[in-house]
């Protein structure tokens, strides 16, 4: 297991987390799910638990109560080197900033927007916190995706923000390109007309229909059954708050 200690390559996804109305809730259903230690964190952080495999973090849970939240979700940030600079590609190219860069703690920079078609992510410089220490190894985040009604304005949006190409997978029929960071995919945007604009957040585990089975056994509910794909067998379940979230097995290295 390689863990990652130093700050992510900017434009790629490098840490996600969850505001939930029920932090104990969420904590029994993310321990049942994927085995976390949970670090939780002190009223001075308003609560902001980190998630943790092998003692290094991967994700992280925080109270939400504001009485006016019905729909949760998993945030997904990107790495930047410059937040201020990232915030103003975003509103130059016609996303909205949610919240500002702001500075937490001496953990790092942070800043949350939307893209033109309304899906929220985050950024993130890391300072003490670094992102996630783990990736790709069952229990952590191993892709992020995002679902666009528009995929050509998206592709040209996130290119100009994270600085960083986009290339289409060519695989006729489906409308699916990758944000690349150096050689590799670091994330998806896939085309689908008519759907919601949303970040979906994958978790690598040792058996996706186990997964499945683990969640609903521990309050969550099946999005979508488990199916085989040439990327590894996933399926996408949701947490007792609704927030959905995808599980899937990773082919085995050659």
């Amino acid at each position: 297991m390689t863990k990652l200690t130093t700050n992510h390559p900017s434009g790629s996804p490098c840490w996600v987390d969850i505001g939930v109305p029920d932090l104990r809730q969420a904590i029994d259903f993310y321990t049942a799910l994927f085995g976390w230690e949970i670090n939780e964190g002190p009223a001075e952080t308003g609560g902001y638990s980190m998630c943790l495999v092998d003692g290094s973090p991967v994700a992280a849970l925080s109270p939400n109560r504001d009485p006016d939240i019905a729909t949760y979700w998993w945030n997904v940030y990107f790495a930047t080197d410059d937040p201020d600079a990232t915030v103003k590609l975003i509103g130059d190219n016609g996303g909205t900033v949610v919240m500002p860069p702001m500075d937490i703690m001496g953990q790092g920079r942070m800043a949350l927007a939307k893209d033109p078609s309304g899906a929220q992510f985050g950024l993130w410089q890391g300072q003490a916190h670094t992102g996630a220490h783990i990736v790709g190894e069952p229990d952590s985040l191993c892709w992020t995706e995002l679902t666009t009604p528009d995929s050509a304005a998206s592709r040209a949006f996130y290119a100009t923000v994270l600085e960083r190409p986009v290339e289409d997978m060519g695989v006729p029929g489906f409308d699916y390109a990758t944000i690349k960071v150096g050689e590799d995919g670091a994330a998806g945007i896939w085309g689908v007309p008519g759907e919601a604009a949303r970040w979906t957040v994958y978790f690598a585990v040792d058996d996706a229909d186990g997964a499945v089975a683990r969640a609903t056994a521990a309050g969550g509910s099946v999005v979508r059954e488990a199916q085989d794909s040439p990327y590894g067998r996933f399926a996408i379940v949701a947490d007792p708050f609704g927030a959905a979230l995808a599980v899937m097995r990773l082919p085995e290295a050659p």
